[in-house]
């Protein structure tokens, strides 16, 4: 077992309760722990995304048909007018450009400072933001430059959470079954849309301010657990690291390692040392999945801040759905991403192949949205199947590569097992995954004016180019299992 790091960088509910310190607690029980505690504090993130989609038929102009269960919708200005959907798209243009602009320098100063400390000041950051914004509902503020500068800052503060939670976990597990674990726990991205759109949903009837005021306090709330009691490395506790290969056999490979240029250019460099943005970018692999991202989570985020709206403007069995109904029905999708994510890590783990196993998912949702489109509409159950299988297809490549596959390419070794490198490679694919983000929900804005069908075939466009840039990397992963096959089988006939 290594030396504990020095006691004021645990977490201090670690010293309030020294029970929890090894040797009481095994290294297994803190690897949960830290799955747990981040999983809490993603999901938390998210759930306070999604109020703004929750809201948006209520801000927005006023429905001309009559909705089951609601009564008459006034809109809110500035978003009521003729122009309403456009300026609710240029909203969600304002968070998503700021939070996948913040991304790029989150990652490179997470993989500087204490982790935890900076995820929790990018937590409070957020719920005081949307606390914020809710407030303009009782001050009755009707001036968008109000919301668009709010949504900026939150951005900003949001974009601190995801390099930080998958640096933790990159840091307590290794690369063996990472694709399954990682897609288990990356579904508190769904499970913090589903609570956000349950939350939004249940009380937006007393005024849509709640709906961003409650999710703001469960994101303070939550980062005081994060403060209390997560733990960054193992060795803060001073277990030894898992899965880092390079480290276990450090002292018998010294002198090999010395005569070693890397893929980057530089010698056996620190394991402790900060990878470089631009190197990062030129590490194998991460330009095509972070470009592959940007248009996956186009259509993912598309769907996260347009399906309530979708839902609630069609009619579904001929009825069209209250606003509280359309919201609770839009987590089916989300339901399904928790599905897809599972299986895409899952099957990638089996056939140790994640680009092949994201442009198989990628290809295959393509039929799945046109089938949500087409029959959808026909009865409650068509539409919840469908939506179902589209966020199972449509999730699954995203939740895939923002996770195992920017942990794999974080620890690979042109980095020579160097963790640090972890943040930055991540906050790289997402942060370029997130401009797709920024621009996929501006643009069904204005494309929605031109009807829904316009929309969907946006989305396969993006889907179709997103699959077009793993086609190489999953090409040389066939590559590589055909010469492991003939391998293994002239291993096997030679005997």
């Amino acid at each position: 077992m290594l030396q504990p790091q020095e006691a004021q960088t645990l977490a201090p509910g670690l010293n309030f309760f020294p029970a929890l310190k090894p040797p009481n607690k095994t290294q297994t029980f803190h690897k949960i722990s830290a799955l747990i505690v981040t999983f809490f504090a993603y999901a938390s993130f998210h759930a306070s995304r999604k109020p703004p989609s929750i809201v948006k038929s209520v801000l927005g102009p006023k429905s001309t048909i009559p909705a089951q269960g609601s009564s008459e919708e006034t809109g809110w200005a500035p978003f009521n007018g003729p122009d309403g959907t456009h300026r609710l798209g240029e909203l969600d243009l304002a968070f998503l450009t700021s939070y996948s602009l913040g991304m790029y320098f989150a990652g490179h100063i997470a993989d500087r400072i204490d982790l935890r400390l900076f995820l929790v000041f990018g937590m409070m950051g957020s719920g005081i933001l949307t606390l914020v914004f809710g407030f303009g509902y009782w001050f009755s503020v009707h001036w968008l430059g109000y919301y668009i500068a709010v949504q900026i800052l939150c951005g900003l503060f949001q974009s601190i959470g995801w390099p930080c939670v998958v640096a933790v976990v990159g840091n307590w597990f290794g690369k063996e079954k990472r694709g399954l674990i990682m897609g288990v726990w990356n579904s508190h991205t769904s499970v913090g849309n589903i609570v956000g759109s349950v939350v939004a949903s249940a009380v937006l009837e007393f005024g849509w301010g709640w709906s961003f005021v409650v999710p703001g306090f469960l994101v303070i709330f939550v980062g005081v657990f994060v403060f209390l009691f997560l733990v960054v490395r193992p060795e803060d506790l001073g277990f030894e690291v898992p899965g880092n290969e390079f480290e276990m056999h450090l002292e018998h490979e010294e002198k090999a390692e010395n005569e070693e240029v890397g893929l980057l250019g530089v010698e056996s460099s620190d394991s402790l040392e900060a990878i470089g943005f631009l190197q990062a970018w030129r590490l194998p692999a991460v330009a095509p999945f972070a470009f592959c991202l940007f248009f996956s989570k186009l259509v993912a985020y598309t769907f996260l801040y347009w399906l309530p709206f979708y839902i609630r403007h069609t009619d579904v069995a001929g009825v069209q759905l209250s606003h509280k109904t359309a919201g609770i029905l839009s987590t089916i999708f989300d339901l399904g991403g928790v599905f897809g994510g599972i299986l895409a890590g899952l099957i990638s783990d089996m056939i140790e192949a994640r680009a092949v196993t994201s442009v198989a998912f990628l290809i295959l949702s393509i039929p799945a949205l046109v089938l949500y489109r087409v029959y959808g509409s026909l009865s409650m159950i068509s539409n919840i199947v469908l939506m179902f299988l589209s966020g199972l297809l449509v999730n699954g490549p995203y939740s895939l590569i923002t996770t195992a596959v920017a942990a794999d390419l974080g620890t690979q070794d042109s980095v020579k097992g160097n963790s640090r490198a972890l943040a930055t490679v991540t906050a790289i694919i997402d942060g370029t995954g997130s401009v797709g983000a920024a621009l996929g929900p501006l643009l069904a804005g204005y494309i929605s004016t031109q009807g829904w069908n316009s929309v969907f075939l946006m989305l396969i466009v993006a889907i179709l180019f997103a699959a077009l840039f793993l086609i190489r990397v999953a090409k040389t992963e066939i590559q590589q299992k055909s010469i492991e096959g003939k391998w293994v089988w002239n291993s096997m006939t030679s005997q």
